[in-house]
């Protein structure tokens, strides 16, 4: 295998693997209560992995999948959740039915042989 191809390989099994993290986490947040807004909303600030709603909060999600949790929770960066806030700050001025709404950010851990962990307010607006 070229080392071309090996990286490929790579990204192709990262990718796979953070498709099933978001759809267990999606599961999870679904069995909680949440209602599924976006999956992988694009906006010009960035990527949101989740949008969810349950009552009156709209929820934004990031989904890490690593070796531990702790690991997944010691990935999500500060420039990372910065990105975040403003994507989800684009989310909300091109869907304004939203805006009444109360955001909040969320992080659901994925780790091997671990149940999903959810981490409701994750971290506040920056």
């Amino acid at each position: 295998m070229t080392e071309r191809t090996a990286s490929q390989e790579r990204k192709r099994r990262s990718y796979f693997l953070g498709l099933i993290a978001e759809w267990m986490a999606a599961g999870l947040l679904m069995l909680k209560g949440y209602r599924p807004i976006a999956w992988r909303e694009r906006t010009q600030a960035g990527e949101v992995d989740l949008i969810v709603q349950r009552g009156t909060t709209l929820v934004f999600v990031e989904v890490k999948a690593r070796v531990t949790q702790r690991a997944a929770a010691e990935s999500i960066q500060p420039r990372q959740r910065e990105r975040l806030t403003r994507a989800a700050a684009a989310f909300m001025q091109k869907h304004p039915r939203y805006t009444k709404l109360s955001p909040r950010f969320d992080a659901v851990l994925v780790s091997p042989g671990e149940f999903p962990a959810h981490i409701e307010n994750a971290w506040g607006v920056e």
